[in-house]
């Protein structure tokens, strides 16, 4: 039961911890970001954040698959 509550406290302070950092990144703003879609590059990174993503479910998708069929087959 301890050790249960203990886990909570830090998992509470590590997320007080990256709050305050993503805080204090936003207060500086977004300078990088404005180069990139002034010079057309924010679409590239799109691109590739949204290729990434895709490839990830895709892969999920059928390790589920195959862990079905082989789930029926037992």
């Amino acid at each position: 039961m301890k050790l249960k509550s203990i886990n909570h406290f830090f998992a509470f302070v590590l997320a007080m911890f990256i709050g305050n950092s993503a805080m204090a990144q936003s207060a500086q703003g977004p300078e990088m970001a404005d180069l990139m879609r002034s010079n057309g590059k924010i679409y590239i990174v799109v691109a590739v954040c949204l290729t990434i993503l895709i490839g990830l479910f895709l892969y999920a998708w059928t390790i589920d698959r195959k862990i079905s069929r082989l789930e029926k087959e037992k």
